[in-house]
């Protein structure tokens, strides 16, 4: 004979239930509320990230000059104007060749994917299904319109030259303010908050900064490796537009997996309709060494400290971020999953039980047991 439920513990599991469902749903309107604050402010919000991704590139150089008695006005001040100075060589020497070469490398990916689609239609494959054609339809144009979003990012930083503009002045001002002021940034916010929160959110703060810029740093030196030995393969066997595929190959390089996937795919393309197939196959296979070097010694070698998460995770995080913000949520998803786990992992340690401390009667470990 079964046992009956029991009345009390029924409706005890049906108000747990209740109260944990409205906590739940409380939450998640708080969070809604603070995205919908976020994407309000977004025009300051944006160039204060930037401001802070390009402090954590910058902030090394200036804490040497400091380290050697600079003050912190002069060496944030001479760290900017260098900054200024290698970016205005950058956009002269790279940015220029590649908006320039952008059309050419947009339809040279648009007929590649067109070639695919003629080889898949062909035998062995024969595939001649109408929603075949309107996906092979779909990618072409997917292709043109995002490779010229991407390299007009590249060029222009946002959607319009204005805000472009904008955005940069903004954050480079205010890269010299946390270069020159930053160290004293966590001790003023511990001043200001009460109780326990002066120890919780500069201790998190300065968790947030470690990770945030050991990411910026590690992948821009990745990319810069990753495109350099790529550049050189793809310049080697002679194939077009070897400038614009390496800085797409250092620009993606901060969109990990996804980013050198798409890489990868969009040299494959330009090979197979310059080249011909050998050289295609053989961009493939430069592409796939260079890529299990990046995994397996370039990222051991240059991360100090890894992420903390699990593959799954970033490319879940990619496509959530592409989805939500396109080029700029999946340059901002991974940082943002990282800056996550970091909070996650500081409320797990602060709400962890502590050690059970060994009672009177409780053996000690290295005590020796009476038999």
């Amino acid at each position: 004979m079964s046992a009956r439920l029991s009345s009390t513990k029924s409706r005890a599991a049906l108000r747990t239930s209740a109260r944990v469902s409205a906590e739940l749903l409380l939450v998640l309107v708080m969070l809604a509320v603070a995205l919908w604050l976020l994407g309000r402010m977004w025009s300051v919000v944006w160039p204060l990230v930037v401001g802070l991704l390009l402090t954590t590139l910058t902030w090394p150089p200036t804490r040497f000059l400091r380290s050697r008695g600079w003050r912190p006005a002069l060496a944030a001040s001479v760290v900017t104007i260098v900054f200024l100075l290698v970016a205005a060589g950058v956009v002269a020497l790279i940015a220029v060749p590649v908006a320039s070469q952008s059309g050419d490398l947009t339809d040279g990916v648009v007929e590649g994917v067109q070639k695919l689609r003629e080889w898949a239609a062909g035998p062995p494959l024969n595939i001649g299904d109408a929603q075949i054609d309107k996906a092979f339809d779909t990618a072409v144009d997917r292709a043109q319109e995002g490779i010229g979003s991407a390299v007009t990012a590249v060029v222009t930083g946002v959607s319009t030259v204005v805000n472009g503009v904008i955005t940069a002045v903004l954050a480079l001002f205010l890269m010299f303010f946390f270069l020159k002021d930053g160290p004293r940034f966590l001790p003023w916010l511990a001043r200001q908050l009460p109780g326990r929160l002066a120890t919780d959110v500069p201790t998190v703060a300065a968790r947030v900064w470690d990770t945030l810029g050991s990411f910026v740093r590690s992948q821009a030196a990745v990319g810069l490796l990753d495109a350099v030995l790529i550049g050189l393969g793809l310049w080697a066997l002679g194939v077009p537009l070897v400038l614009p595929l390496a800085v797409l190959t250092f620009v993606t390089a901060f969109v990990p997996i996804v980013g050198a996937l798409f890489a990868g795919f969009v040299a494959v393309l330009i090979a197979l309709v310059s080249n011909g197939l050998t050289d295609a196959l053989i961009v493939l296979a430069i592409i796939v060494v260079v890529q299990q070097l990046e995994g397996n010694v370039f990222q051991p070698i240059i991360q100090s400290r890894g992420l903390g998460l699990h593959a799954g995770v970033i490319l879940l995080a990619v496509t959530l971020g592409g989805n939500l913000a396109g080029i700029v949520g999946s340059l901002l998803a991974v940082p943002v999953a990282a800056l996550i786990a970091v909070v996650w992992n500081y409320v797990r340690e602060q709400l962890a039980e502590p050690p059970a401390e060994p009672g009177d009667g409780d053996p000690v470990p290295g005590d020796a047991v009476p038999s």
